[in-house]
């Protein structure tokens, strides 16, 4: 009788003895009858057989074969698990929904209703409360908010995050997001490192994060599970009540109640680079250490599905304890399809390693995170088994290691023309979770669809006429892709997460997904050539090059930026007349057109070229690779100091001695409309040297106009963080060289600085290192009878001494221009709207203090027009000029450039100015260099 013979036998013998009398058809009919139904009798007339130990060993073999998913009764609920008592519902009126439907295409515009945790309604349910309040069984409590038509879109899902286990500020005591116990480790659990404290989570809630994977680091071929987190404080103030539906097994080895669907669990795995420097790996080590994870899960799977075979046909002699292992169990589960695995897989060559590797063990794949080179072998990605993997990608951080290096901002496009799915993420704090929308808003620019381009961070089907769905709603200020969006208000679970909301006017037109360019050729190139395709501009040089269609010009003046042309109206948009890189003409032009090289701005602009700081713009190519950069600078507090052949304590490096030209971020920038940087030596201690300022877009440095200025500043670091002495001992040796420099080269450029020729820039972002400073100027203007010229770069927490820095002079270089805690002296930003009313920038401004704007890493030097664009936005009636200053002149001027008019180029922009959505850059004019460049 097969596996159920020990039964069946005795039984068998009976049903023989009793059915002689029917005939060979009826015992048939009988017993097909009864073997059809043997699985009820198993569960239900065996019980009586069994002893409660088998029974529950029954009951978790057959919960071996569930697969995840939400209850048969999920959308029959009527109270969240994490619904708040005290909680007030709450009716949004008058709302412009993105609703996810239609592959993100619905737009529906009425109410919500949302209490105990959930949206209630969706409708247009009109001023008659009362009713409203009898339908739903509301409290009196209702509280009603007019949008007004503003935007609501479901609450914001970052899809790759480390927020809590990399908690900020960075402290040495909680940096939990990697372990070096081994390559393969999936059993360790990011939930049991989740920080409760971290000051991100209420920075990331006014971005309208509302859910976060929170996944292990990548320093591990396997680094553990990851669990969904929402970022609201709970009353429990645990990171357990923190999760968003916990597995059942998060606080067991397994489920206390079997017979329900299980709850999706998430595992972090890493290939490439990451794994292989952590151990000393080659990639041929990794892919091994996950062959031989992934067969010994297999083998366990193996030995349970065999105990379970022999279980459920009640073979229970010797059947001995269930296989299990609580450190492989996790890995079982990804076996069995009910693990949702994260990659991190930038090259092509690792996502064929992964994907014979899933087809080997036969796990899915739920998405491949950074994926750099995905855009480029989508076919390679479709053969993953099971369903495509989601790729979930940077918008523009790029170039930063070799695997990154081929990366396009053009990928998301590309990628969701191949129908795969594209999500946006920040890998916080690698990036600021706070900005996800800007991720998206910068896919939506270089191509990709609008519908997508919320979705690509956003869960699809949250508002809709369904109701049940979790309350994570955002109400945003403008449409969610228009530059600068931010919310108004963030509900999770039905909660509101701003308790007084700051909110800047901003014009109609922002509630209008705005238009971008055209990218269809650069996004062919794109993939054509690689990841690398040709970015060197056209130069045209003696011929007129006449811009038409010109909606307004600004150019440096005398204070900053100011305004040559403005047309009036469509009707009265000018010309603009540029020879050997000189404007010969600006507005109403007389021009032989038929001996020139023509331009149509189609109401676009001309600006100054934004002015790059901070970051080692062309000292380097790929920052983690160190033949590819200029190198560091010998410290003299080191301990060895600088060798004496070099110059010893008294040396003094210069930047312009190590430029690189023609690196991909300084070309990718140019074409963004940055066409000079300022660079300063690579220091990792107090003492850096020279700075220089060098046109982005040359080719080489004996180029004429390649360097722009041979030095501009003495640079300096004062900063907790450096390696070595204290900051009192920094400050120490500053005042030391400034009151009585060492002999040697640098002498005579401390000199300079007393003297005022130049100025002394310093790194610094601690308001207490700020104050020291700003006595130690005074000090010094005191001690040698001259004005000291002062800029302050980083300044986090300047804002906190904004008028002693406008009374003492002090420039200041916010870095980065959205302020982020990331570590202790960083810690107290301002952070702008909704959270405050005023900005770092702002704050500086309304004391008479020059502010500009700086960037950290290379790749961001191409988005410093949107940095700009960003914090005039915030700020609040900033005018045009002003803004542009913050990026071109001020930065310039702050860090020692002189003749500024000969040293900053000029940007013409088509379809809009140089801080929209709507423009592209498409030439530079350049009167150092004598040409005019066609992007």
């Amino acid at each position: 009788m097969g596996q159920d013979s020990a039964f069946w036998r005795p039984q068998s013998q009976r049903i023989r003895g009793n059915l002689r009398k029917f005939s060979i058809v009826t015992l048939s009919l009988a017993l097909l009858y009864i073997y059809s139904s043997r699985t009820a009798w198993s569960q239900n007339s065996y019980a009586q057989f069994e002893s409660p130990a088998q029974a529950a060993i029954l009951s978790r073999c057959r919960a071996l074969h569930l697969q995840p998913g939400p209850p048969d009764n999920f959308h029959e609920r009527t109270v969240s698990d994490r619904f708040e008592p005290q909680t007030p519902p709450h009716l949004i009126t008058n709302a412009k929904m993105w609703t996810g439907r239609n592959n993100g295409t619905e737009v529906f515009a009425g109410d919500i209703l949302i209490d105990k945790g959930l949206i209630k309604g969706v409708g247009h349910f009109g001023s008659d409360v009362a009713s409203l309040r009898q339908k739903y069984s509301l409290g009196s409590e209702l509280v009603v908010i007019d949008a007004n038509n503003a935007w609501v879109t479901p609450g914001l899902v970052d899809a790759h995050s480390h927020m809590a286990d990399y908690s900020s500020p960075a402290l040495d005591g909680a940096m939990d997001g990697n372990s070096y116990k081994g390559i393969v480790l999936p059993w360790l659990r990011s939930i049991d490192a989740l920080n409760t404290h971290d000051d991100s989570f209420a920075l990331s809630i006014a971005g309208g994060i509302t859910t976060a994977v929170i996944l292990p680091g990548s320093g591990n071929a396997i680094g553990g599970q990851a669990f969904l987190i929402k970022p609201r404080k709970t009353t429990e103030r645990s990171a357990t009540s923190m999760v968003l539906e916990p597995p059942y097994t998060v606080n067991s080895s397994f489920p206390a109640d079997p017979s329900r669907p299980p709850r999706w669990r998430h595992m972090k795995h890493a290939c490439g680079e990451n794994p292989g420097s952590s151990y000393s790996n080659t990639r041929m080590d990794t892919i091994y250490a996950f062959r031989e994870a992934y067969n010994t899960a297999s083998q366990l799977k193996k030995q349970q599905d065999e105990y379970c075979s022999n279980a459920l046909a009640h073979r229970w002699d010797g059947l001995g304890e269930f296989p299990e292992s609580l450190q492989w169990e996790a890995l079982v589960d990804v076996v069995r399809g009910r693990v949702k695995v994260q990659i991190h897989c930038y090259e092509a060559v690792d996502f064929d390693g992964i994907v014979r590797l899933s087809n080997e063990f036969k796990f899915p794949v739920s998405a491949f995170h950074h994926a750099a080179e995905a855009y480029l072998v989508p076919d390679l990605i479709k053969k993953t088994y099971g369903p495509t993997p989601a790729i979930a990608i940077f918008a523009a951080n790029a170039r930063y290691k070799r695997e990154a290096y081929r990366h396009s901002e053009f990928a998301p496009r590309i990628l969701a023309e191949q129908n795969l799915t594209v999500l946006m993420k920040s890998d916080h704090p690698v990036m600021n979770s706070r900005y996800l929308m800007y991720e998206a808003q910068q896919a939506y620019f270089y191509g990709l669809p609008e519908n997508l381009a919320v979705g690509c961070i956003v869960p699809a089907q949250s508002i809709a006429s369904v109701t049940s769905w979790d309350a994570d709603l955002v109400l945003w200020d403008s449409h969610p892709l228009a530059l600068g969006a931010t919310p108004l208000q963030v509900f999770i679970d039905g909660i509101p997460q701003l308790e007084t909301p700051h909110v800047v006017e901003k014009p109609d037109a922002f509630q209008q997904a705005p238009s971008v360019p055209n990218f269809d050729k650069e996004a062919k190139a794109a993939v054509e050539y690689e990841g690398l395709p040709p970015l060197e501009p056209t130069p045209v040089k003696t011929r007129p090059v006449v811009f038409v269609n010109v909606l307004s010009v600004f150019a440096p003046g005398a204070d900053g930026v100011e305004e040559l042309f403005s047309a009036q109206d469509s009707n009265t948009l000018g010309t603009v007349v540029a020879v050997d890189g000189q404007l010969t003409c600006v507005g109403v032009c007389s021009v032989d057109f038929a001996d020139a090289t023509v331009i149509d701005l189609e109401a676009g602009s001309i600006s100054p070229g934004l002015v790059s700081f901070g970051s080692p713009l062309g000292l380097e190519h790929i920052q983690s690779e160190p033949s590819t950069s200029d190198g560091t600078l010998f410290d003299p507090l080191s301990g060895a100091g600088v060798p004496e052949i070099a110059g010893g304590d008294g040396a003094i490096i210069r930047a312009a001695d190590g430029l690189q030209f023609q690196t991909r971020d300084a070309l990718l920038a140019y074409r963004a409309g940055v066409t000079s940087a300022i660079v300063a030596p690579l220091a990792p201690g107090v003492f850096g040297g020279l700075g220089v300022s060098f046109s982005v877009g040359a080719a080489h440095k004996l180029q004429p106009g390649a360097v722009l200025q041979e030095v501009t500043g003495l640079h300096m670091k004062v900063m907790q963080l450096l390696p070595g002495p204290s900051v009192s001992t920094q400050i120490a040796l500053l005042r030391r060289l400034l009151l009585r420099p060492v002999d040697g080269p640098s002498k005579e450029w401390f000199e300079k600085v007393v003297n005022g020729e130049i100025p002394l820039v310093v790194e610094a972002h601690s308001a207490d290192i700020i104050a020291t400073l700003i006595r130690l100027k005074k000090e010094i203007e005191h001690a040698h009878g001259k004005n000291l010229k002062m800029t302050i770069t980083g300044a986090s927490e300047a804002h906190l001494l904004a008028e002693e820095l406008g009374a003492a002079g002090v420039g200041v270089i916010l870095n980065p221009a959205r302020p982020f805690p990331l570590f202790w002296e960083f810690r107290r930003i301002l952070p702008g709207p909704p959270i405050t009313e005023h900005t770092a920038v702002s704050a500086l401004m309304m004391h008479n203090v020059t502010v500009g704007l700086g960037i950290m890493e290379i790749w961001e030097a191409r988005n410093t027009r949107f940095e700009v664009a960003w914090a005039a936005l915030s700020s609040g009636g900033m005018s045009k000029k002003d803004a542009l200053a913050l990026g071109s002149t001020n930065v310039a001027r702050l860090l020692g450039v002189k003749a500024l008019s000969s040293r900053i180029d000029m940007v013409a922009t088509q379809g809009g100015d140089l801080l929209t959505l709507s423009s592209k850059v498409v030439a530079v004019i350049s009167p150092s260099r004598r040409l005019v460049d066609i992007l």
